[in-house]
């Protein structure tokens, strides 16, 4: 299975090059990015982000100190808005209740330690707070998500119906525990699946097409030729 999977990394890395995500100036900016992205595209998160820091409050003491509602108005374009400020404001009170609102002493606990303290965040769930582990805390942990799954379903890796910490395992134990790898390598997954691996997928472009058992179940069995 290791084998199988730094292969996969390799092939997509060949194909799409590094990808350098996630794009921030900060850590802090990563880890407001990972509330504001869920259920929505990137370019609407980039808009709202460009609000918070045209408005002088992307910080921990910006995003305290602003009303609900004024910050639910600021990162409108990012959907969802009264949820996701009230998400905001959940992660930031939590920040500052245990870390005195900094980044640095809470990416000093063991990551693992991190990981089950922010799943208890009201709107943190496993696939937000791998990302700020990941790209912002720099620590160890895979991000899981839907382009994961139907990738790796294709590939007949998982089960279509496989929850997140089933995927999540796959490559937890089978990979290096390198944070690097693990961020290219979901960066990588992303970018496959919007260009080809799409849901209705473009197979005839894709390197991995002779390892899709998907692909493989769809296409049916060449003829064998008539006699002569």
């Amino acid at each position: 299975m290791k084998n199988a999977l730094l292969e996969v990394f390799h092939i997509l890395l060949d194909v799409h090059g590094r990808r350098y995500w996630w794009p921030a100036d900060t850590p802090f900016e990563v880890c407001v990015g990972a509330i504001l992205t869920q259920n929505t595209n990137w370019g609407n998160v980039e808009k709202a982000i460009a609000n918070l820091k045209g408005e002088g409050i992307l910080s921990p003491d910006g995003l305290r100190d602003i009303s609900l509602e004024r910050l639910a108005d600021i990162i409108r374009p990012a959907g969802y808005f009264n949820v996701k400020s009230g998400r905001l404001k959940e992660f930031i009170g939590w920040l500052f209740e245990e870390y005195g609102g900094s980044l640095e002493r809470m990416f000093g606990v063991e990551w693992r330690v991190l990981r089950s303290e922010l799943l208890k965040v009201r709107g943190i769930g496993p696939e937000t707070c791998d990302s700020i582990l990941l790209y912002a805390g720099h620590k160890p942990s895979f991000v899981v998500d839907a382009y994961t799954k139907r990738l790796f379903s294709r590939l007949g890796l998982i089960s279509r119906d496989a929850v997140y910490e089933e995927v999540r395992s796959l490559f937890m134990e089978n990979l290096p525990p390198d944070t690097e790898l693990f961020n290219e390598y979901h960066a990588l997954i992303v970018e496959h699946c919007k260009e080809r691996c799409r849901k209705r997928p473009r197979c005839e472009t894709c390197p991995l097409r002779s390892r899709c058992v998907s692909l493989s179940a769809l296409t049916p069995p060449s003829r064998p030729s008539a006699p002569c």
